[in-house]
């Protein structure tokens, strides 16, 4: 006899996530492509896109668009670079696609979605609002090191210090694992800070 679908993990999924949840997640608690869309028709889930829902009594997140990314691009995925800025509200840059890290083996094309191939450890992701997103040092190494404006990174590493969302040793260490440039870039935006 087959067990009916698991409500509690299903909702205990999306809590974790803000709310959101992928249909591959709904299927993970038992719930059939049949179920999923019925739930959606009578409005219990919200379908917010292709593949992508969110429990009816979760209110949308400003960052909606950032969660469809980030579930589509997969569980070992981050928002990163320039959108991972945003969520932390460390620049002013309204970046003009959403920026995602995904492993090295998960090259796929999205629109609207710049997709980073590179390592992430777990100690380079954290959770923000229900978001996966780089660590505040990772953040500032990686947009440093795509080339931003060094005015927004001095932006963001002033604001970072100042809220306390990271140190100069945190900065300094993830600066150097990104190369002699992003390092020297760090490292003199830290020492005028200083002065």
């Amino acid at each position: 006899m087959s067990q009916g679908p698991d409500h509690e993990l299903l909702y205990r999924i999306a809590e974790n996530q803000g709310g959101y949840f992928t249909s591959r997640q709904a299927a993970e608690a038992r719930f059939s492509w049949q179920r999923l869309s019925y739930h959606a028709k009578t409005g219990r889930f919200r379908r917010v896109s292709r593949g992508v829902y969110r429990l009816a009594r979760f209110p949308a997140s400003r960052y909606e668009d950032l969660f469809v990314a980030w579930l589509r691009s997969g569980p070992n995925s981050a928002i990163s670079h320039e959108s991972a800025l945003a969520v932390y509200n460390l620049s002013d840059v309204l970046p003009g696609e959403i920026h995602v890290t995904v492993p090295r083996t998960a090259s796929r094309r999205r629109h609207n979605v710049q997709l980073h191939t590179n390592r992430l450890a777990l100690d380079d992701m954290t959770w923000r609002e229900g978001l996966r997103v780089t660590t505040v040092p990772r953040t500032i190494a990686d947009v440093t090191a795509a080339g931003i404006a060094e005015e927004v990174v001095r932006q963001a590493v002033l604001e970072a210090l100042g809220r306390g969302l990271t140190n100069r040793q945190s900065l300094e260490i993830d600066a150097s694992r990104r190369g002699r440039r992003v390092e020297q870039v760090i490292r003199t935006i830290l020492q005028q800070v200083e002065e």
